[in-house]
Formats: structure tokens, sequence, C-alpha cells
């Protein structure tokens, strides 16, 4: 049985992998946890593992109303911290160190109407600090990596699943309360929480590193997602192309609603043929993740 830390208490994600863990894969995995905000981290013995998992981070910035102290911190926490662990790993004798990076690092999604597909030959351009914050520690990480430290970097898109928050649970809560919704011609790149966790359990099991892009076997379409969430929740929702002027309007408002618009209906997509391994990783479709996360 392997040995997993997770560094970075009562996030979302590392909550839920320990909880997937349990369920499906406790015979081949145990799973820890270790503060990283009190600073004990630095006292734990990581030879104890053979994996080290690192969530901690900070994400979700209002990158436009940011003093430059704040901007700091996400230095300090995304990329230093990051970068401190990784090495505390290496040289306590860690076999494998699994970071999670971000689709951030590609910059911004495509506006309404325009379309990204990113490859494993585009280059990350983060658009502002937070995502760079995030770019400075997938570099990082990975110059430590030797024959003997296994670095595993995930560059997932945009991580939903029950409990989740950020962009998925506005769009739910929209989805379940608006008599209509846009619909909108956009592809985006998403991925379940427990297709991530699969992922998780299967590099770590077969101690695969190097850069990773997982995602749903699907694009998603937001107006098709909105509906299907609307359905599972039992409210009606008109879906229609009547109303896409709306979006068209909130992408030539500055500030805050071109930012959500774009957020909602903008082009975000890996190409499907990055994102296709040796192993299987997508436990739920499109529908399945749905009703698991409202239900």
């Amino acid at each position: 049985m392997k040995k997993v830390l997770i560094t970075g208490a009562n996030s979302y994600i590392g909550v839920s992998f320990d909880n997937y863990v349990k369920e499906h894969h406790d015979l081949e995995l145990s799973i820890d946890t270790v503060d990283m905000i009190d600073g004990s981290w630095r006292k734990k013995d990581f030879s104890l593992y053979d994996v080290v998992y690192h969530v901690a981070g900070i994400a979700h910035a209002d990158v436009e109303h940011v003093s430059d102290e704040v901007k700091a911190k996400y230095y300090t926490i995304n990329t230093d911290l990051a970068i401190a662990t990784a090495k505390k790993a290496k040289e306590e004798g860690v076999r494998q160190f699994v970071f999670m990076s971000s689709a951030i690092v590609y910059g911004d999604s495509a506006p309404y109407g325009k379309t990204k597909r990113i490859t494993a030959e585009t280059e990350p351009q983060p658009a502002n600090f937070y995502g760079d914050s995030k770019w400075q520690a997938d570099k990082g990480v990975r110059e430590l990596a030797d024959r003997n430290f296994i670095v595993t970097v995930l560059r997932p898109p945009m991580i939903y699943g029950k409990n989740s928050k950020g962009n998925y649970s506005t769009l739910a809560r929209m989805a379940k309360k608006l008599p209509i919704f846009p619909d909108v011609e956009n592809e985006r790149s998403m991925l379940y929480i427990e297709n991530l966790c699969e992922f998780l359990c299967q590099v770590m099991l077969r101690e695969e590193g190097g850069v990773y892009w997982p995602q749903n076997e699907t694009y998603t379409r937001t107006s098709e997602m909105v509906k299907m969430i609307a359905e599972v929740s039992g409210h009606k929702i008109a879906v229609s192309k009547m109303w896409n002027w709306m979006v068209g309007l909130a992408f030539l408002l500055p500030g805050k609603s071109k930012r959500l618009a774009n957020k909602a209906f903008g082009n975000l997509t890996y190409d499907q043929s990055i994102s296709k391994y040796w192993f299987e990783y997508c436990v739920a479709d499109l529908r399945t993740s749905i009703e698991r996360t409202e239900g």
C-alpha cells in the first residue's frame, strides 16, 4: 500500500480525493493530511510517505482590484510554498510529488464568438498575476525532477462536483432560478471531481511523471449544461438563441459584466488527444456527473 500525504487541509479537492480513495482504492492507497497554514508542515516527517500531493494555494482573485501586498501573497503561497514543499519532499526521499497546476497558466478563455484550443505544444501565457503565480510554481517543481524523484503536474480545466464553489456553483444557481437562458454555441473543457480523483489514483499507483491535461470525455456547452442542471433539479428553463443578444451586450460592457460573460460563454478547450492516456479515469459522463453533483 502506498502512503500519500496531502499538503493542504480542508481544501475541496483534497477532501474529495481522501473520500474517493477510502471508497474506491482503500486497499492500495493510504491518505494523511497536513495543514500548511500554521507552519507545522516543516516539522512533518515526509520520509514516511511515498507520494506528496500538494493542493495548498489561493485561487479566484479579482485581478483588477488587488493591492501589491495581496499580489505578493499569491506568489508566496502559490509559488514559493509549492516549491519549498517539493524540495522538502525530495530531500526526505519521497518518491513522487504531485502538483495541482491549472489551465489558468494558458491565460483567459477566448471571448464570445472566438475559439481557443490548447495542445501539448501551446506555450503557457498567463494573463495575470494569479495565473503567473501558478505558472512559476509549475516550472519550479518540474525543475526538481530526476530519476529518483518523480514530479507529476496536472493542468486541469474547471473542476466541479458536489459542494464545489466557483463558476459551476454560480451557473447552477442560475439554472435553478432563471426562467430563460441564452443558447450560445461555445465549448469548454471541464473536469468532474470524481474523474480527477480517479486520475490521481492512477498516476500515483503507476508512478507516472510529467505534465498532464485531464478532462471529461466530451466538451461542455454552457447552455446545455444549464438545461441539464435545471432538468435534474426539477426546474423549467427556456433555453433559446433569442436571448443571445444579452451575452453579446455583456461582452461590450467593461468591467465585471464582461468578465462574467467570458467565464460563462467564452471558449477554452484542451485538444482531446492530449487527455487520452494508457489508463481510464473518466468514471462518469457529463449527465451522470450533473446528477451526482445536484443529487
